[in-house]
């Protein structure tokens, strides 16, 4: 074959050795592919291929059509405009095929024995005469009932996985759909494709209405409509955390979406109503205010439990709180700032107060007070927080045990519910909450029917904190409502002459510029203007400088906190770059692009209640089963298993998003902000940021990024109704 590149499109076939990259939002992929023996590039049996299918994985055979390129940094490989995979032919590519976890119980090793034990055979030998697997040397009853099971469980997997590539559904995707619809999935899906983006994480509008046209769904049916605007009010939720969306704004971006006439949208809207999957409010003014059910139901609990608190008495005789604050400051030995004695006088007087401010005000030293008073007079204290991390800060600097609030409710898998419920209601007298800045309407719902009306709530964080994850603005609406006692603490008190992260804290919540001393400080700020250069100063700190310097362990207590995932200076590239200075060895398990090995620090990405972890828990990788392609992780001490199919879950979190990073606390964290993080740059990211160090800041990045992000302080208001909700229960009841 010629050397240059060639014009004409040319076909290339052979096997998947190894996925090398895999960006399943993009699909681009970068394959390394076996050819076949009699193949002209005999001296270059494995190539490299790149191209674009969300399906792919090892062991598949592929059929790529495209043109021979030369990369400057890669140098020569296929970039395929076609990419398909098909069921594997060859026996390496069937025993890579049946190594790749879609069968449980059958690894490397195995799988080796059974292609060599039947050869061409194999597939039909799994499909039709399973019971031929006791030809297989050291291959145990157990082992066979496992395999037998596996593979007659998901006998239909091969038709679903040849669907799903069709679609552009991964492997690991099309395992979780199988599980969740039965051997029928593939029949359900072609019914109502739009189930999938309500069904199984991870698949998005895109790929069902992909499918749904497909199947001869009309591109104007009633069908795809209502699924256009369930999924609108979606992303508005995810994206912007409304609770709400303004009905013309909600036609507007279904008809962008899919193009359907807006007086067909609207018809499909009021059969969404009528459905009860949505609700619609009337404003002021006649505007329509469109719901998901689920969160306007949220947001009427929200309301009610918060007045039905307020309004009851406490089962509990009341106590002079002035004379208990006075002998508790006696026994500290120090006097309570005035405002943080009206936060406690409020705490006491009122069922529901909230306490705000920003770090190093004191409220720590509230919380500690209102426990140790509160307990001293007989009552139950139960505290709390959104993660992990933070119920654990909390528990230390109060003396008491702290809980996440969703082990504090308890899920139960068997009913997919809490334990804890209006039903059958939490047990305390006094609940106190730290980080509520992170709670979302969701759950705030699902928290506060589960405590009985008689206890006493105080709700404790920092409203210029980024807002939750979740839809909603709890915390800002319950005191914006003034209905709900709250108390914002100023003054400063966690600063010493050598401490400058309060101080910048403060001074960037202010708008003003960062304060930076020479010598041995808290804080530093490193000036680097190239990209590359940035990642290359903060792997040098965080592995080397940091540690020498102060003595701490990068892989416990230093994290690495950028504005967002992608391009160089992402959160997906550092921890690429972080894991090989950090972590380069050992038992390794690939997933598309990424590995994970024994002892990586991983980030866990969405709730899972049935594993009892949680969007932003962070855990180490304890152990790795290449014959199951699993892996455990350890949070807190407690071990976590993994399947394949459930990689998506984590990633790695040497690295993070400073939105990931919420509720969390680290001994010291470095920060890039940079001109490639432009459209994140605002004042509560940085603020934010910063926060999250405890003992040291180390600042990398551009002084204009900086000042941007200090001077950019638009923060977009959510669309709820909380507080209307509040003060029409409140004028209810005059």
């Amino acid at each position: 074959m010629a050397e240059d590149v060639k014009s004409s499109k040319e076909t290339l076939e052979g096997s998947v050795k190894s996925v090398v990259f895999h960006n399943e939002q993009s699909g681009y992929v970068v394959l390394h592919v076996e050819l076949p023996s009699d193949f002209e590039l005999a001296k270059a049996p494995v190539v490299t291929v790149v191209g674009k299918t969300q399906a792919v994985w090892e062991g598949e055979d592929v059929r790529a059509v495209g043109e021979w390129v030369t990369d400057p940094q890669h140098g020569r490989q296929f970039r395929a405009d076609e990419l398909t995979c098909i069921a594997p032919r060859s026996l390496k590519g069937i025993e890579r095929y049946l190594a790749s976890g879609l069968i449980r119980g059958v690894g490397p090793v195995i799988a080796k024995r059974i292609v060599e034990t039947f050869g061409d055979e194999t597939m039909h030998v799994l499909q039709y005469q399973s019971a031929r697997l006791s030809e297989v040397t050291k291959l145990g009853k157990a082992k066979i009932a496992q395999i037998r099971e596996s593979w007659h469980a998901n006998e239909t997997m091969r038709e679903n996985m040849i669907f799903g590539q069709t679609y552009g559904i991964s492997i690991l995707k099309m395992t979780k759909i199988v599980r969740k619809y039965g051997p029928d999935a593939v029949a359900i899906i072609k019914a109502d494709p739009y189930r999938l983006c309500r069904d199984i994480w991870g698949i998005g509008f895109s790929t069902a209405d992909k499918i749904a046209l497909s199947v001869g769904i009309s591109p104007v049916s009633p069908l795809r409509a209502r699924a256009s605007i369930s999924y609108t009010l979606e992303r508005e939720a995810e994206d912007n955390g409304h609770c709400w969306t303004f009905e013309s704004d909600l036609l507007l971006r279904a008809n962008e979406l899919t193009s359907i006439p807006v007086e067909v949208l609207s018809a499909a809207l009021a059969e969404e109503v009528a459905s009860g999957r949505v609700v619609m409010e009337r404003a002021e003014d006649g505007s329509g205010m469109v719901f998901l059910r689920s969160l306007y139901v949220a947001e009427k609990i929200v309301a009610s439990r918060v007045m039905a608190i307020l309004s009851a008495k406490s089962s509990k005789e009341s106590f002079d709180a002035e004379k208990a604050v006075l002998a508790w400051q006696n026994k500290q030995g120090f006097r309570l700032a005035e405002m943080q004695s009206c936060a406690l006088e409020k705490a006491f007087a009122s069922k529901f107060s909230v306490i705000t401010g920003g770090p190093g005000v004191g409220k720590t030293t509230i919380i500690r007070a209102l426990a140790e008073i509160f307990a001293s007079k007989g009552r139950k204290v139960v505290l709390a927080a959104p993660t992990g991390r933070a119920a654990k800060r909390m528990s230390e600097s109060v003396g008491m045990p702290a809980a996440t609030i969703h082990r504090l409710l308890k899920w139960n898998p068997a009913v997919n519910k809490f334990t804890f419920n209006a039903k059958q209601k939490l047990e305390g007298d006094v609940f106190v909450f730290d980080e509520t800045s992170m709670i979302d309407v969701k759950l705030a719902a699902e928290l506060l029917v589960a405590l009985p009306d008689e206890a006493t709530v105080v709700w404790v964080g920092d409203t210029d904190q980024l807002p939750s994850v979740g839809a909603g603005s709890v915390l800002g609406d319950l005191i914006k409502s003034s209905i709900i006692p709250s108390t914002r603490l100023e003054l400063i008190f966690r600063q010493d002459t050598a401490g400058l992260i309060v101080a910048n804290a403060h001074h960037v919540n202010a708008g003003e510029s960062l304060e930076v001393r020479q010598g041995d400080t808290d804080f530093y700020f490193i000036r680097c203007e190239d990209p590359a250069m940035c990642v290359k100063r903060a792997i040098e700190f965080m592995t080397v400088r940091i540690p020498r310097k102060f003595g701490m362990d990068p892989m416990q207590d230093v994290q690495v906190l950028v504005p967002m995932r992608k391009n160089v200076l992402g959160a997906d590239n550092l921890n690429f770059e972080l894991q090989k200075a950090l972590n380069p060895t050992g038992d390794t398990l690939s997933r598309g692009g990424s590995f994970f090995r024994v002892g990586d620090r991983v980030m866990q990405l969405r709730n899972n209640y049935d594993k009892d972890v949680y969007n932003g828990d962070v855990g180490f990788v304890k152990a790795i089963d290449p014959e199951t392609r699993s892996l455990t992780v350890l949070f807190d001490g407690r071990p976590v298993r993994y399947d394949s199919s459930d990689l998506d879950e984590i990633v790695l979190a040497y690295a993070t998003t400073i939105h990931k990073s919420q509720g969390s606390e680290y001994p010291a964290v470095v920060i890039i902000v940079h001109t490639q993080h432009y459209v994140m740059l605002q004042r509560n990211l940085l603020y934010t940021a910063i926060t999250r160090g405890k003992k040291l800041v180390l600042l990398i990045g551009v002084p204009y990024a900086v000042d941007r992000a200090i001077s950019v302080n638009s923060v977009r208001e959510r669309r709820t109704s909380l507080v209307a909700r509040l003060a029409a229960l409140e004028e209810g009841k005059r």
